[in-house]
């Protein structure tokens, strides 16, 4: 399978469209993540997320376009409890640490143990471990990440959003696993919109992606 961002444009053809929020602990690089992914810049000191900060991008796999609505929420513990706002109906989630850091390893289990509990069944989730550019500081070792993913049945790559390893293939790996026609609507009445150019609306806050 092949797959490639894709910038919007007027003859762009429409898009399936999914909600995909980033977890994970402050100063893992979440927003550098999606800042490489989204624009291709990286800053040395990027600004702390304070609540959510919302972008879009859209990659083609296999000719279907896919565009991600994506959140990315604060790492600070006072906005935990805010996090279930953002993930709730996402069809997908990344999960980030970093790799010079264990604690924010066990802290990215946490997560995944979260979404388990409150997060739809169907939710496709990644496990990045990001700052590929330390590995020669790394506490962690990426059999151990890889080993951890398998488990829980989750997609694994070790990126760094300062060189941008990994960083689009992350992102297509996550789109190739998302349904690739019109779903219908759930028990809930949800469903994913399907429109080429929509962004977020009703005020730009944590609900305006919620499928309805």
């Amino acid at each position: 399978m092949s797959g490639r961002p894709r910038q919007n444009g007027p003859a762009q053809a429409k898009a399936l469209q999914f909600k995909l929020v980033l977890l994970g602990e402050s100063a893992v690089g979440k927003s550098s993540l999606v800042l490489r992914f989204v624009k291709g810049q990286f800053h040395e000191y990027q600004e702390t997320t304070i609540g959510a900060a919302f972008l879009t991008q859209t990659v083609t796999v296999d000719g279907v376009t896919v565009k991600f609505e994506i959140w990315d929420t604060a790492g600070q513990e006072r906005y935990h409890s805010l996090a279930p706002m953002y993930y709730r109906g996402a069809q997908a989630a990344i999960i980030v640490y970093d790799i010079t850091n264990r604690d924010t390893f066990e802290r990215a289990k946490s997560w995944v143990k979260e979404l388990d509990r409150q997060a739809r069944k169907d939710i496709v989730i990644a496990l990045a471990g990001n700052k590929f550019d330390l590995s020669n500081k790394r506490m962690v070792e990426v059999e151990e990440g890889s080993a951890y993913a398998q488990e829980h049945n989750l997609i694994f790559m070790e990126t760094s959003a300062k060189t941008g390893d990994n960083v689009s293939n992350v992102f297509v790996e996550i789109a190739k696993m998302l349904p690739k026609v019109e779903p219908k609507p759930n028990n809930n009445g949800q469903t994913v919109r399907i429109d080429d150019n929509q962004e977020a609306q009703n005020g730009g806050g944590p609900g305006c992606c919620s499928k309805n």
